[in-house]
């Protein structure tokens, strides 16, 4: 059937049998659209202890160093940080740390999920 003008058209569509919306359609679009509810950032406590320790640490250092009493510290802080640099700066333990990052991606990247019936006894 062909409609020509828009009151035809109109009527044919509100004859339509529509429906119900389902109840709190209305609401649940305007929450998620207009009134988003912020996410919720969750800190777990072992975070609150671990940057709060390494706050302590750095201004327990700070103060060392403001006082002038923190050459030792220093100095073994130094040394710290050499021996890492000559370590990561030997060819042969950068070639064992990149196979060992290569071989974790690879297996990181395995499907190791069993199939639904691959363990199933085959009864008669």
């Amino acid at each position: 059937m062909k409609y020509y003008d828009d009151d035809h058209l109109e009527r044919a569509l509100f004859a339509l049998e529509l429906e119900e919306p389902p109840v709190g359609l209305r609401q649940a679009i305007l929450a998620q659209t207009v009134h988003p509810v912020p996410p919720v950032t969750t800190v777990r406590p072992w975070e609150v202890w671990v940057y709060g320790a390494l706050c302590a640490v750095l201004v327990w250092m700070l103060i060392l160093v403001l006082q002038g009493g923190a050459t030792h510290v220093v100095t073994q802080a130094a040394a710290y940080g050499d021996r890492i640099a000559a370590f990561f700066s030997r060819p042969a333990d950068l070639f064992w740390i990149a196979l060992g990052a290569a071989a974790t991606v690879w297996i990181s990247q395995l499907n190791l999920t069993v199939t639904p019936g691959y363990q199933r006894a085959a009864r008669r």
